[in-house]
This record gives structure tokens, C-alpha cells and sequence, in this order.
């Protein structure tokens, strides 16, 4: 009896490791090309997501999986993405200017577009292509947003772990997530490529 149990026991963690490493091989590889099965992909990751990650502390960089991954959850929902319509754009406070002058809320930073840093322009090109604007200073922040209204989807704005963090967070709340990576990371003085941004809105935009 326990010889099968040891028999099954090894089979599984064999299955497991084998799973775990042809997800990681997709997800390698969607950062370069389309991929199949790339929400299949995302879910095993997502199961394995700590000893993966704690793989990756020891032996790597722990930004690699989470880069990875977000790549493989955007090839999955990028098509859902297109056909939602209530959208919002959630987006980090650290990208906004050192003086900035908004005043803060339990929804995120309150842009006043004075003009000092990107958030002015994100402003109005999240009205022109029909997105709701939330600055928030967390992601814990984003369990107040999705409140606010009924929304189908978000784009992202973040650095990976972030992304792929809220990504995590908002699956299985009928919310369909596309992140854009931040081009560096930290609490302040952080950039996102504008003309991504851009790119990204005319994709989705109908």
C-alpha cells in the first residue's frame, strides 16, 4: 500500500515539474511570439507562482517570472480585452511628479492636470479612448476601484511584479486585466514608454 502511494506521490511531483517547466518555456518564448494555450500556460504559473518564485530568488532574478508571466496572461486576454467596453486604466503614483498637487482619496490620487508629469496627458487620452483614469498609491488601492463602477477590464500600469501581483488578484472577478510594463521600478521617478501606451489604447480602441 505504500510502495503505491510512493509510486503515485513520485508521479505526480514528476508531472508537476514537467508541467511547471514547458510553462516556463511558453512563457519564455511569448515574450517574443504569439503562443498557444497561453491562458492554460498562465494557470499553471500561477499555481506553482511561490516555488517558482523562490527558484528564481535563489538561482536568478525574481522580476524574470513575474515579466514572463505578465507576457503570457496579455497573449491570453488580449482578445477579450477587445471586446469589453466599460475599461479603466490603473496606473501607479510613483510615475507622477515629486510637487505634484492632488489631493488623495480611497480611489487613488486625484489628478488635477497641472501639467508636471505624465499623468496630464493620461488624463485625456484616457478620455479620448473612453477609459476611466485611477491613480493608486498601492494595489491594495484597487479593491476600492473596481468597486467604484462596474467595469469590464483594466489596463495596467506597473512594474512586473506589480502587474502580474494585481493580475493574480483580480482573477476570477470578471475583470479582464492587460498590463504595460513600467521601464524601470522603485517608489518614485518611474517611467512607462508613452508611445507603449499609446500603441496599446489604438489596439483595443474599436
Amino acid at each position: 500500500m505504500y510502495r503505491i502511494i510512493g509510486i503515485i506521490v513520485t508521479l505526480l511531483f514528476i508531472m508537476s515539474v514537467l508541467l511547471a517547466a514547458t510553462a516556463l518555456l511558453v512563457s519564455r518564448i511569448s515574450l517574443n511570439r504569439h503562443v498557444w494555450l497561453a491562458g492554460f500556460f498562465a494557470g499553471i504559473l500561477d499555481f506553482f507562482y511561490m516555488p517558482l518564485k523562490y527558484f528564481f530568488y535563489k538561482l536568478s532574478d525574481p522580476r524574470i517570472l513575474d515579466k514572463w508571466m505578465v507576457s503570457l496572461k496579455n497573449i491570453s486576454s488580449r482578445n477579450s480585452f477587445k471586446k469589453t467596453e466599460r475599461r479603466m486604466i490603473i496606473a501607479p503614483h510613483c510615475m507622477r511628479h515629486m510637487d505634484c498637487p492632488a489631493s488623495s482619496k480611497r480611489t487613488g490620487i486625484q489628478c488635477v492636470s497641472c501639467g508636471k508629469c505624465i499623468f496630464s496627458r493620461l488624463r485625456e487620452d484616457a478620455q479620448k479612448y473612453g477609459y476611466d483614469l485611477y491613480i493608486v498609491t498601492g494595489s491594495s488601492f484597487v479593491k476600492h476601484v473596481i468597486k467604484e463602477k462596474s467595469y469590464d477590464s483594466a489596463l495596467l500600469i506597473a512594474c512586473d511584479y506589480e502587474l502580474n501581483k494585481v493580475m493574480m488578484g483580480l482573477k476570477g472577478k470578471k475583470l479582464v486585466t492587460y498590463g504595460i510594463p513600467m521601464l524601470n521600478d522603485g517608489c518614485f521617478n518611474t517611467e512607462v514608454e508613452y508611445e507603449k501606451v499609446i500603441e496599446t489604447l489604438e489596439m483595443f480602441s474599436k
